[in-house]
């Protein structure tokens, strides 16, 4: 039964889970080329630096892999969390040294989140149960004084942490390894308010970028 948040060990074999980490740094390699080369332009299409919430870092919403990875996942998801689930999108970061996630919830696509390690050097995930609004001003990291200082979470690779994206506050201070590999599936409750407006995240099917929304 899920209560607000709970870990999945193993919820992805190893094996796996270093292929989807080194197609994904190797994509990010070039993609690099390929902008840095006037290829093709960055549209976001192939991935971006510019995401706002972690600028100069590697990510790409609805990467096929990843997305592929949101539909395979999704049978444990049931198991675990006994709750009937569609998916809505897919994030992967390929984050670097001095990172940081700002405290936060997360919007309506992400009910029901996981933050799932495909490798890299270990760094731990915070994560405030109570359900409270402790954030001031997530675009200034502003948090209210005495907040609380959240359960850590540090996840091996394969492991997988969900969560009630909307409802908790989550964070990561700031990165001290090299390199690190996540992605983070989302899911709707089959029969919640946003199940019908958030199926695939308002795209025509998975596999296809945000701008196409």
């Amino acid at each position: 039964m899920f209560d607000k948040y709970q870990v999945i060990k193993g919820a992805l074999s190893y094996e796996l889970a270093n292929f989807c980490f080194n197609y994904f740094l190797l994509k990010r390699d070039a993609v690099k080329w390929l902008y840095e080369n006037n290829v093709v332009y960055e549209s976001g299409v192939l991935g971006t630096w510019n995401d706002r919430q972690i600028p100069n870092t590697y990510s790409h919403y609805g990467d096929p892999v990843m997305d592929t990875l949101l539909v395979k996942m999704l049978p444990i998801m049931k198991q675990h969390t006994d709750l009937e689930l569609i998916p809505t999108y897919s994030f992967a970061r390929a984050y670097k040294k001095g990172d940081c996630l700002h405290r936060h919830k997360d919007r309506p696509a992400c009910e029901i989140s996981t933050t799932l390690n495909l490798g890299g050097d270990p760094w731990p995930i915070f994560i405030d149960g109570t359900g409270a609004d402790n954030v001031i001003d997530e675009r200034k990291n502003l948090v209210k004084p005495n907040a609380p200082a959240g359960t850590k979470v540090l996840l091996e690779v394969g492991d997988m942490l969900v969560y009630s994206g909307c409802e908790l506050e989550h964070w990561r201070e700031p990165f001290e390894g090299n390199i690190c590999g996540q992605v983070f599936l989302h899911y709707n409750h089959v029969n919640g308010p946003f199940a019908k407006k958030n199926i695939f995240d308002g795209r025509p099917m998975l596999g296809i970028p945000e701008i196409i929304k």
